[in-house]
C-alpha cells in the first residue's frame, strides 16, 4: 500500500502529464504543495525519460519540457508532438504577450482579463481588409477557442465574455520571439494603413 506522500507524488505527476500546474487553482493545490514538498522524486521521475519539470515560482506554475540534448547526445523522442498554430493563433499568443507586458508595466495588480470583443478588435487590425463583420467575427471567435483549448486563456466562471490571458503564455512567448513578432506585426499594420482608400 503506498504511502500518503507517495500517492500524493503520483497524483502530481499524473496531473503534471495532463496540464499545466496553477498555484491559484484550488483543483491543483495539492500537486503545487507536493511540488514544493517533494520536488526531487517528482523531478527525478520525469529526468529518466528526459523530461524537466519547469516550476516558476514568482508566476505560480508548473509544467514538463522536453531535455535539450547537450553536445554530442542524441536527442530522444518528443513526448508531445509540437502543435504547429496558425497564423491567426500565432499572432493572438503575440497580441496577448504584448497585452499582458503592458498590463505588468502598469503596475496593476491580480490576472489580466479581456473581454472577447477586446481579443476580436485586437485580431482586427491584423485581419485582410472586409465589409464582412460577421466572417470576421466567426474568425476571431475561432482562434479564441483554439487558444482556449491550448491552455493560453479560459472564460471565467460567471463572467460570460471575460477571458483571463494564463500566465503559461510568458514561457511560451518569450521577450526575443515577441520582440521579432511585433516588428513584423507593425510592418504588416503600417502597410495596411497605407494601402486603405
Amino acid at each position: 500500500m503506498r504511502s500518503t506522500d507517495e500517492q500524493a507524488v503520483a497524483g502530481a505527476i499524473i496531473l503534471l502529464m495532463r496540464e499545466v500546474v496553477y498555484r491559484e487553482l484550488p483543483s491543483h493545490e495539492g500537486a503545487w504543495q507536493t511540488l514544493q514538498k517533494h520536488r526531487g522524486p517528482v523531478a527525478d521521475h520525469f529526468g529518466t525519460v528526459g523530461i524537466d519539470v519547469v516550476v516558476d515560482e514568482v508566476e505560480g506554475y508548473a509544467y514538463l519540457a522536453t531535455r535539450e540534448p547537450e553536445d554530442g547526445e542524441e536527442a530522444l523522442p518528443r513526448l508531445v508532438r509540437r502543435r504547429s498554430l496558425t497564423y491567426n493563433v500565432s499572432l493572438l499568443l503575440v497580441l496577448l504577450r504584448k497585452r499582458m507586458v503592458e498590463f505588468e508595466s502598469s503596475g496593476e495588480e491580480g490576472k489580466l482579463v479581456l473581454t472577447r470583443d477586446q481579443m476580436v478588435e485586437m485580431l482586427r487590425v491584423f485581419q485582410e481588409s472586409s465589409n464582412n463583420e460577421a466572417r470576421i467575427a466567426d474568425q476571431a471567435d475561432r482562434t479564441i477557442t483554439q487558444a482556449t483549448e491550448l491552455g493560453f486563456i479560459r472564460e471565467l466562471r460567471g463572467q460570460p465574455g471575460a477571458w483571463e490571458v494564463r500566465r503559461i503564455l510568458k514561457a511560451y512567448v518569450d521577450a526575443q520571439t515577441l520582440s521579432d513578432f511585433s516588428e513584423r506585426l507593425s510592418a504588416y499594420a503600417g502597410a495596411a494603413e497605407g494601402a486603405s482608400p
